[in-house]
């Protein structure tokens, strides 16, 4: 439930989030980091909007991403790794506060994803620990997969930096939250430590089943 201020605060995270966003599909169609995930997938990029490689999930399960995770869905993606000291654990927490808020709605109208920077280190049962260390609740999936294959949907979520020595800090694109939805091709951004009721604001802005309740404005 969402108050005016809140839908107003959280579309001005979505337009800061689009801006960003947009800078990222710039980067994809001009110069992209050349990268093995890049070039080996090249011919398979237009069959869907989203790469539809294989992942598994920190409760065991092997997904598809896009037929999955992603197709018709409004979702909340963002990027972490078990043994990231900074931003990650905030972020996390940040985000429990928003599965609180969703309630019944998450894993119903709104999924909510993490995939790990780092799929060499990041087991599904090391991301079944993390998620237990920090209360995630079930309909929230960790995933990982093959290091080619994150890579792939880094670039392609937009987590990556033009720049390509700010590019290897993985730390670097764990900041952000990608919001969106599949069946209205509607996509934005906000930021992974904005106010919890922001980010929800950016959600219920994509999500066409929420309710939306104002306050009264005085006269």
């Amino acid at each position: 439930m969402n108050t005016r201020r809140e839908i107003l605060a959280g579309m001005g995270v979505a337009a800061l989030g689009l801006i960003g966003l947009n800078a990222a599909w710039q980067g994809l169609s001009g110069k992209m980091p050349s990268t093995p995930a890049n070039w080996d997938n090249r011919d398979t990029l237009s069959s869907t909007p989203f790469p539809n490689v294989t992942l598994y999930t920190h409760e065991g399960e092997t997904v598809r991403f896009y037929d999955d995770l992603i197709r018709d869905k409004v979702v909340a993606i963002n990027m972490m790794y078990a043994q990231c000291a900074g931003i990650c654990p905030l972020a996390t927490a940040n985000l429990l506060q928003v599965q609180n808020m969703l309630g019944e709605r998450a894993g119903r109208d709104v999924f909510m994803y993490s995939i790990t920077l780092q799929p060499e280190q990041d087991t599904p049962k090391g991301l079944k620990q993390y998620a237990d260390r920090y209360g995630i609740k079930a309909n929230w999936k960790f995933l990982t997969g093959a290091p080619e294959d994150i890579e792939l949907l880094r670039f392609r979520l937009g987590f990556f930096d033009r720049e390509i020595d700010l590019d290897k800090v993985k730390e670097n694109h764990t900041g952000m939250v990608r919001i969106g939805n599949d069946a209205l091709k509607r996509w934005s951004m906000a930021p992974a430590l904005a106010e919890p009721h922001q980010i929800m604001a950016t959600i219920n802005h994509l999500d066409p089943k929420a309710i939306h309740t104002y306050e009264e404005q005085p006269t």
